[in-house]
């Protein structure tokens, strides 16, 4: 009867440990929602995206294209509001543009939509990494990489 019993617990404990297994190995697989990280996260998409934003690389067909884009910031917040500004120079005169808009997620949060007042700015990225103090996108369809930092 003691065998019995002895060989029930191991075959119970057996079982849970495999499910723990298969759950563990579920959970960090479907995590990895983006091409370059991270693979796991405890903040929420919306959490790590929701930030204050400054361009550290810019890539246009892998050719670095930085300075093109270093004096960008993008602010978005939790509630879906986006605030675009760049500031540069142009004939000796510097400039500051800054529109407004919207950004959501698309396609099961895979992409992120910018809808400005000035449409020029608008546009559909891939998200390629999502943490809380980096985020970087891909131009949908384009070839327009940029990595973003906090500021």
């Amino acid at each position: 009867m003691k065998n019995l019993a002895v060989s029930m617990l191991s075959k119970t404990k057996l079982s849970i440990s495999i499910l723990l297994i298969a759950f563990t190995a579920i959970t960090f697989t479907s995590c990895e929602d983006y091409p370059e990280g991270p693979a796991i996260s405890l903040l929420s998409k919306t959490t790590r995206v929701t930030n204050n934003w400054r361009v550290a690389q810019a890539l246009n067909d892998s050719v670095d294209v930085t300075a093109d884009y270093n004096k960008y910031e993008l602010n978005l917040s939790k509630t879906g509001t986006a605030e675009l500004t760049a500031k540069y120079r142009f004939l000796g005169i510097d400039f500051d543009y800054t529109t407004t808009g919207t950004w959501a997620f698309v396609n099961d949060s895979e992409k992120i939509s910018f809808n400005y007042e000035n449409n020029q700015a608008d546009g559909i990225y891939e998200i390629l990494k999502l943490k809380e103090d980096e985020m970087w996108l891909k131009e949908d369809g384009g070839t327009t990489e940029i990595h973003y930092v906090t500021r």
